[in-house]
């Protein structure tokens, strides 16, 4: 009797397997594609790939006035669209010295917060959904529209909302909003346990994310990693805090940041989760603070050609995803000579290289959902 070995494959098990998710994923959040090297089911090496959706907004940013470049600023990430456009009018007001209306900082920070609460809604639902959980996603979408609502009446746009203008804001707040606006922050935070019993209450959620993709201080700080993620790794940064703008350096009483040290998945939500509680806390602290300011302007008289002095500055904000800056550089023209765009997704997004390594396959959709990104904000 002999005995024979039959090889299958030619060495293929000790070949590592490349494996392209994207760059048109369902958990990929838009045209993001990431090129994996397998062993097996566990990943070796991952690489973020970007610019598939690459539109040019710096350099088109030279060739648009300071009015015209609120546009295209607002739409890198569509989710915060009123928080982008705040780092560009901050920039150019800083330029030209000028002083900003009361009731203009405090409309600004209160939508703003709206507009954080909008943004976090979007992932509080679409993250479970990544994960195989559909109802979420249900609930997330009716508190979005009660919001939506009330941004769309005082801007007129449901994402874009062109609100922002170099000195205030476009216009005043239609007669009875703040009535309105009040009505839709209640509401919103009288279902918002929905996500604590629904998600964080789930065993197969907290199964699917609770010490999974890691990320340490080291790398939240060699990455430039902000925002939420940031926090979530135990990285106690937040510009409204640590160096306010706006209306927050009088907010510091119902400011609360949130901050978690295992630097999983799960804290990562749950640093979301905080976040989005406070927002809605902020936003009725600034309406109540609106309800007692006197009549008077909104913004500022502008020349009808605005021209920002030479010399340059740098505008940073809280976005809902990290922090976002603007480094605005002039000449003396009507238009900017230069301005740098620092996003957040730009930045977050490079921990990949970094988080995926090591992990299973299976923990990389919960791992790429986590990081809250939006891909408009990586490509720029």
């Amino acid at each position: 009797m002999t005995e024979t070995t039959v090889g299958i494959g030619g060495a293929a098990e000790s070949t590592d397997m490349v494996l392209n998710i994207g760059p048109q994923h369902p958990s990929t959040h838009g045209v993001l594609r990431l090129r994996l090297v397998l062993d097996g089911e566990v990943v070796r090496e991952a690489e973020p790939v970007i610019g598939y959706m690459h539109r040019g907004a710096e350099k088109l940013f030279e060739a648009r006035d300071y009015r015209q470049i609120i546009m295209l600023a607002n739409r890198h990430d569509w989710l915060s669209a009123f928080s982008n456009e705040l780092g560009v009018v901050m920039a150019v007001e800083r330029m030209l010295g000028m002083e900003v209306p009361e009731r203009a900082v405090w409309t600004r920070t209160l939508l703003a917060e709206l507009n954080r609460v909008l943004n976090h809604l979007m992932f509080l639902g679409s993250y479970p959904l990544e994960l195989g959980g559909i109802t979420p996603v249900f609930h997330a979408f009716r508190e979005r529209e009660e919001l939506q609502a009330v941004m769309e009446e005082v801007s007129g746009g449901r994402m874009h909302y062109m609100f922002n203008r170099v000195g205030g804001l476009k216009e005043d707040l239609p007669a009875g909003w703040l009535g309105r606006a009040r009505q839709a922050v209640a509401d919103v935070r009288s279902r918002m346990d929905v996500y604590d019993r629904l998600v964080l209450g789930n065993e197969i959620f907290r199964g699917r994310t609770r010490g999974i993709g890691v990320l340490s201080q080291a790398a939240v700080h060699a990455y430039g990693v902000s925002g939420p993620i940031a926090r979530a790794s135990g990285v106690d940064f937040d510009l409204r805090r640590d160096e306010p703008y706006l209306a927050y350096g009088e907010l510091q009483d119902t400011l609360r940041v949130a901050v978690r040290d295992e630097g999983d998945c799960l804290a990562r939500f749950e640093c979301l989760l905080d976040q989005t509680h406070n927002s809605l806390d902020l936003a009725d602290a600034c309406l109540d603070r609106m309800a007692e300011l006197p009549p008077g302007p909104i913004n500022q008289r502008l020349p009808k050609v605005l021209k920002a002095p030479e010399g340059h500055t740098y505008a940073w904000t809280e976005n809902p995803l990290g922090v976002n800056g603007y480094y605005l550089v002039s000449k003396g023209e009507k238009t900017p000579y230069r301005l740098k765009l620092r996003s957040a997704s730009f930045n977050n997004i490079q921990a990949l290289v970094e988080l995926l390594p090591g992990t299973l396959v299976a923990d990389m959709v919960a791992i790429l959902g986590s990081l809250f990104f939006v891909v408009g904000d990586i490509d720029k």
